[in-house]
Parts: C-alpha cells; sequence; structure tokens
C-alpha cells in the first residue's frame, strides 16, 4: 500500500518520507504523526511491506524525486526492516534511516547500524512523539538538509561517454532546447542507481538509457521515440495545407511566421531539430537587431514560439523522403508512411557539414569526431587540447565558446589566411584569446583510437610534413552539403544538388525544360510551378543567417503571387 503519491504524475517538489510497516494501526499512526509535524515541507508515503516500499523507491528514483528519510518496522514477513533498508542503500544511499523496534529487538537494531548505515532506533510506542519521535526526526531532517543537493528536474539521459548514439541523443535533446542531466554510466554512482532502479542493464544495446521528469523510460529510444516522450508533435493534424514548409532552419521558420500571420493554413516539418544548422550556433554576433549577440539556440526558440503563436503547425523528428509533383498539387511523403498535399511548398532544408574524408573518421564519429555541436560538447572539453576543422564563421563561433572550457583550440585551416571565408570581429575575437591557436594551409590526413579520438594526423599542406598529435575531441565544420535526395527529378539542381531558382533557371532566357506556364518563373520558385526554395539549400546564395530569414518571408509572398494567379 502506497499513501500520498500520484504514480505517474509530475514529479513533486517536496522530498519524501517514507513509512514500512505491514501492522495497519501502527501504520497509520506513525503515518499521522509524521503528517502532522511535516507535511507542509515533505509528502508522507506509507508501504505495507518491504517489497512494496522498495518499488516506491524505484519509481520514486525514475521520477528523480528525493528521499529524505525510510522509517521501517523491524518485524516483517518475507522482508524484515533490515533487509529492507539494506536493500534500499543502492537507490538512496544518502537518505536517513530510523528502525522501529520492540525492546526484544534492541540488540539487532545495534547490530544493524554499520550493516545498513542505520542512523537511529526508536522503541514502539513513540508516544508522545512530541517527546520520542520529532526530537529525533528532527535531527536526522537537519543534517540531511545540510548535505542536500536537489535532484535535477528533467530529463536524465545515462549512457556512455564515448559512444555516438549517446551523443546524438544529447544533441537531440540540446537542439529541441530540453534541459537534461547527463550520466556517465561508467563513473557515476547515480547512474547505476537509475539503472537498477528501472531494472536495466548497462549492456551497450540498452545505451542511452532516457529518463523523463515523469519517470518514462526509454532504453536506445529513436529521435522519434525521444521527441514523442518530451512532448514534441511527430505527425501532422490535417491532410491537406495552403503551403508545406520542409526543412526549420531559419529560412524555413520566417516562412513558417509569415505564412501563418498571413492566414495560410502553414506546416513545417523538420527531420531533426528546429533551428538547422545556424541552431547550433553558440554566438551570432552580427545579426541585426541584437546588439550583444544571441545564440543560434535562442533565435529559434524565439521564432519557434512566434510561429506556434501566429498558428502553424510544426512536426518534429519527421523525414520528408519523397516530393512527388506529378499531380495537380505537390505531394510530400514522409518515412513513417504518411503522405501530406498543399497548394504550395517552400523547401528550406539548408545545408549540413560535408564529411571529412581521411583515415579513421568513420569510425569515430560521434566518438571524439564531431560534426559541428560544438555547443553540445564543450563542457566536456574542460583542461583537454581541442582541434577544429574549417575557416568560416561557424568553426569561430565554435572555438570562442569552446575556449571558456578547453585548455587550448587549435583551428586547422586549408587556406592561407582565415579573411577569406571569417567575419572580421570573429577574426579579432580569435586573436584576442591567447588559447586559441591558428595553424593554416594545414588538414587531418587520419584520425586514431580504440574506443574514442586519442591521436590525429595533422599535414601542413605547404611543406608536406606530418604530425601526429593527442588529442580526444576534432570538431569539423567543413563545406555545405545540400540534402536534395528527396526532390523530384523535375526540380533542376546543380551539380552539387543546390536547387535552382528564378532566373537561375533561364540563361539565355528560356524556360526551364517541361515549364508549363506561359509566364517566367518567379524568384525563388523552382522548375515545377508552385515549388519554391529559400535559404542555404538555394543556388547561389549568400550563407547568412539574416538572408535566410529574408528569404522564407519574401518565398511566402511569392506563394501568395502564385496562388493569385490562375
Amino acid at each position: 500500500m502506497t499513501d500520498g503519491i500520484a504514480l505517474g504524475g509530475e514529479r513533486a517538489s517536496r522530498p519524501v518520507l517514507l513509512t514500512v510497516d505491514d501492522d495497519p494501526g501502527v501504520s497509520q499512526a506513525i503515518t499521522r504523526d509524521l503528517r502532522s509535524q511535516y507535511g507542509q515541507d515533505y509528502r508522507i508515503l506509507r508501504a505495507a511491506s518491504g517489497a512494496a516500499a522498495l518499488d516506491v523507491l524505484r519509481q520514486l528514483k525514475l521520477r528523480g524525486d528525493d528521499l529524505a528519510l525510510l522509517l521501517a518496522d523491524y518485524r516483517m514477513p518475507e522482508m524484515n526492516g533490515i533487509t529492507f533498508l539494506e536493500e534500499s542503500l543502492d537507490l538512496f544511499p544518502d537518505s536517513k534511516r530510523i528502525l522501529l523496534t520492540a525492546y526484544a529487538d534492541t540488540d539487532a537494531a545495534i547490530r544493524a547500524i554499520n550493516q545498513v548505515h542505520l542512523d537511529h532506533y526508536l522503541l514502539k510506542p513513540w508516544d508522545p512523539p512530541e517527546d520520542k519521535l520529532y526530537p529525533v526526526v528532527d535531527d536526522l531532517l537537519d543534517d540531511w538538509r545540510a548535505d542536500y543537493h536537489p535532484t535535477f528536474d528533467g530529463v536524465r539521459v545515462v549512457g556512455h561517454r564515448w559512444s555516438a548514439r549517446s551523443h546524438e541523443v544529447k544533441d537531440f535533446l540540446a537542439r529541441n532546447m530540453v534541459p537534461y542531466r547527463w550520466l556517465d554510466v561508467a563513473d557515476d554512482p547515480e547512474a547505476q542507481q537509475l539503472l537498477a532502479a528501472g531494472e536495466i542493464s548497462a549492456a551497450p544495446e540498452s545505451m542511452p538509457v532516457v529518463m523523463t521528469a515523469e519517470g518514462t523510460i526509454l532504453a536506445a529510444p529513436s529521435d522519434r521515440e525521444l521527441a514523442a516522450a518530451i512532448g514534441l508533435s511527430t505527425r501532422a493534424e490535417l491532410p491537406f495545407y495552403d503551403l508545406i514548409i520542409v526543412g526549420g532552419g531559419p529560412a524555413g521558420l520566417a516562412a513558417a511566421v509569415y505564412g501563418a500571420s498571413e492566414g495560410l493554413r502553414t506546416v513545417l516539418i523538420e527531420a531533426r531539430a528546429a533551428g538547422g544548422q545556424a541552431g547550433q550556433s553558440s554566438r551570432i554576433e552580427n545579426y541585426l537587431g541584437f546588439p550583444t549577440g544571441l545564440s543560434g539556440s535562442e533565435l529559434a526558440r524565439r521564432a519557434i514560439a512566434q510561429a506556434k503563436r501566429l498558428g502553424a503547425e510544426l512536426i518534429a523528428a519527421t523525414e520528408v523522403c519523397e516530393l512527388d509533383t506529378r499531380a495537380s498539387s505537390p505531394v510530400v511523403r514522409l518515412t513513417d508512411g504518411s503522405e501530406l498535399s498543399s497548394h504550395a511548398v517552400i523547401i528550406a532544408t539548408g545545408v549540413a557539414y560535408r564529411r571529412l574524408t581521411c583515415t579513421g573518421i568513420d569510425e569515430l564519429t560521434g566518438s571524439g569526431v564531431y560534426y559541428g555541436a560544438a555547443a553540445t560538447e564543450a563542457r566536456r572539453t574542460e583542461g583537454a587540447d581541442v582541434y577544429m576543422v574549417g575557416g568560416a564563421n561557424s568553426v569561430g563561433q565554435a572555438a570562442v565558446y569552446c575556449a571558456g572550457f578547453a585548455r587550448s583550440v587549435t583551428l586547422l585551416v586549408r587556406g592561407d589566411s582565415l579573411e577569406a571565408g571569417m567575419s572580421q570581429y570573429l577574426i579579432d575575437q580569435i586573436r584576442g584569446i591567447p588559447t586559441i591557436h591558428v595553424r593554416l594551409q594545414s588538414e587531418v590526413t587520419a584520425v586514431q583510437g580504440d574506443d574514442h579520438l586519442e591521436t590525429i594526423s595533422i599535414m601542413d599542406r605547404t611543406t608536406g610534413r606530418q604530425e601526429d598529435v593527442p588529442a580526444n575531441f576534432l570538431f569539423v565544420f567543413i563545406g555545405a552539403q545540400p540534402h536534395t535526395e528527396w526532390v523530384s527529378r523535375g526540380i533542376v539542381r546543380d551539380k552539387r544538388g543546390f536547387i535552382l531558382s528564378g532566373l537561375d533557371l533561364m540563361p539565355g532566357d528560356a524556360h526551364p525544360p517541361g515549364w508549363p506556364l506561359d509566364r517566367d518563373p518567379l524568384p525563388l520558385e523552382t522548375s515545377v510551378p508552385g515549388v519554391f526554395v529559400a535559404g542555404d539549400v538555394r543556388h547561389s546564395t549568400v550563407k547568412r543567417v539574416a538572408s535566410a530569414v529574408g528569404e522564407g518571408a519574401m518565398a511566402v509572398s511569392l506563394v501568395h503571387q502564385y496562388l493569385a494567379k490562375p
């Protein structure tokens, strides 16, 4: 029997006092006395057996609740109080423990002081409680509060430090702006306690384990399972929309804001997390209207809230696998088997960092080698020597941010200057931080390590000389690779996969092949009428957040022009 806890509900903020006694009369009496004295500051729970109490403790642990005190009767069938208190140590080792005993059992209680970390034993009956119960409990609770650190009230992730999937889960949560606490199964006692509470193996195939604030346990979850558990929508509400936006970066979010605000039934579909590549930026300092700068995640958070407030629907962790433009209305097919139709589509899938080509890179990606994601892993670099590959703004922002944690940050740049690809304000910041070093005309030729990155090989491109250096962290920020394999064949792309639009489709003023209308394609309109493109995925675009936002807004204006024409 449990009393006073709504299992499966939201986590409560008050710490718990748990009593365990198989005698209903004694159980009711001790619960009544504790509730009378401590009910305002603590939740008073009771269980009728040691086994039932252990179940309660497991659920409290999984929910992230705090346990201040256990008060257990010695004489209980199947599991006596000493055995119960001993087993409870695996779940809540820092809680205070009291054993209720009869006079004849005092020797057993004394022997249990060392065995189960017993803090006190009380003889029954304890009347009056003002003299025999409350002074003892007061002292123990004072001691407990002196060392009390409130449990993190949110998502907890248990995994292996160098696990690639653990990194992906942390990155997914961070980019979706979900606070979480990371617990390394190798050396964190709380990680072991949580796994024991959930009766989950620490085997690699079970990792990572995600536990929500409500106590839901997800072992090795997919992105869609994770999204559903943290309250993100993964399915569309309607089969047909005025406007479908594919991609949740700055261009897509801007289009969602303007589309919804101007009366279009708008849905945005994002494969991983809103914000796109810009959402990983630790600091954007040249965005209009923010003189002190803002992080990419903060920009994404504001845009998501704005789009939702205006009525846009956002679908997360859902990937588009096909855009079919053969019917009268474009059809977007999703990897979950569903499909959506609309009057118009805006493609705003942005770009991903190009993969680094060198020996050993694939095996160590996610285990010391990371593409972008510096904000996710930066705190782990404290005291380490970090290497970053790239020469544009994204790597400069990451270097400045990571320098606040790492012992040193070294930029490996293929070119002969930073000025070729990086804004001057970032160059000035980098030159003003003594722990950031820049190696020009340098490239990574190999990475080595057993289960995680241990060394990297760097070649000087001017001399051909190669050097092996120890490193546990390598962040890669190179190139721009569009994700456009899913679009229909009728949509014209350049040799690199970027989508052509507007005048770029009309060399020599001729309409693109298969263009069915008398008019020219609108600016940002692709080779298929009603399908538009915005942001970094567009051919010859300017790779800046502000330009992507502007194109997203402009694309909606062009959608209105398209819909207004017969």
